[in-house]
């Protein structure tokens, strides 16, 4: 079990766990999953001043759009932070963020693509749950938008 796939558990999200090995691009994890790249959710950590930041679940194939992002947020900057940071904040490191597990509930955003059947990654490198999109939306209370290109 990973932190992420006890966290699924303790908030009751149905999920397929698949393990593979490292992969090197989009499209070999989601061979290795068995979806459509698409299908594959990326899950980007974004700050927006000191000590705040949002998870952001951006489909495969698909990079947040970051005008529609400030619009939604109602914020002029938002910035990745460096792997260090990243990792300080959610407790993983660059690879395998997801927001299940998080040392920190961070507000989760949702691009409305995020729909079907998708694979979220599983908390370390080559883990992913595949999961309804609509029970993960609704577990993390994300907000749904437009704000990927």
């Amino acid at each position: 079990m990973t932190r992420a796939t006890e966290a699924a558990d303790a908030l009751g999200l149905t999920y397929e766990e698949t393990r593979h090995g490292r992969v090197n691009s989009l499209e070999e994890a989601a061979a290795a999953r068995g979806i459509d790249p698409a299908q594959l959710i990326k899950t980007i950590v974004v700050r927006l001043a000191d000590n705040d930041y949002r998870f952001v679940l951006v489909p495969g194939g698909r990079e947040i759009a970051w005008p529609k992002l400030r619009a939604l947020l109602g914020v002029n900057r938002i910035s990745m932070p460096d792997a260090d940071t990243a990792l300080q904040v959610t407790g993983y490191v660059r690879g395998t963020i997801t927001p299940l597990g998080s040392n920190h509930p961070w507000p989760v955003i949702a691009d409305e693509r995020v729909t079907g059947t998708t694979s979220i990654g599983g908390g370390e490198h080559g883990v992913g749950l595949t999961v309804d999109a609509g029970a993960l939306v609704k577990t993390l209370n994300a907000t749904v938008a437009d704000v990927t290109d």
